[in-house]
């Protein structure tokens, strides 16, 4: 069996491209922002559970996310029923995932909402990736399309940043990209050894 790390991080802090440097070594990774997306696409899994519950979500065959944000901000109450549909698909895909790579010593589970969501009962040990609040900031106020609104909406959804990183196995901060480079091959290979 695989040993199974959960990497999380809040918006900004380095999250997809620290997992992009784990790929690059060779260690499979899972996404489940990724994952959603794809449920979300025409033929996705999601599409028709959605459309029964609110087909004014779906457009083209798909599911519309600022359509969805519209139905959560005029019904709160929507996102359980969102979650209802949705987690046990994504959980589906990451089963998957596992088995197909069991083989490997090393997986990465690369989770947003890991704490948030009890997730880290699911894998062998946790890493966060970390910056501090103003370069976190910075980086995602620089994203196309943020609003400082919409970036205050999705911090309040996430665990703050200490509060994660008192429970994290390992801790990453992703200042330097070389520094950080060269943190997760140490990594890789610790865990890699501790697999064998």
């Amino acid at each position: 069996m695989s040993f199974v790390l959960g990497l999380t991080g809040s918006i900004g802090t380095g999250k997809s491209t620290t997992a992009a440097m784990f790929r690059a070594l060779g260690v499979p990774v899972w996404d489940a922002d990724a994952t959603v997306h794809v449920l979300y696409e025409p033929g996705g899994k999601a599409v028709a559970p959605l459309a029964a519950e609110c087909p004014d979500a779906i457009v083209d065959g798909r599911v519309d996310r600022n359509r969805l944000k519209d139905v959560m901000r005029t019904d709160p109450g929507f996102l359980r029923t969102l979650e209802q549909i949705v987690h046990p698909l994504v959980a589906e895909n990451r089963t998957a995932f596992l088995a197909t790579h069991q083989t490997m010593p090393l997986v990465v589970v690369d989770i947003p909402l890991l704490f948030e969501t009890g997730g880290e009962a699911q894998v062998d040990a946790t890493l966060v990736v970390s910056v501090d609040k103003t370069t976190q900031r910075d980086r995602v106020m620089a994203r196309p399309g943020m609003t400082a609104a919409l970036f205050d909406d999705i911090l309040a959804r996430q665990m703050p940043d200490a509060e994660k990183r008192a429970r994290a196995d390992y801790i990453i901060e992703t200042y330097d990209l070389d520094r950080t480079r060269t943190e997760v091959e140490a990594l890789v290979a610790h865990l890699q050894n501790k697999a064998t």
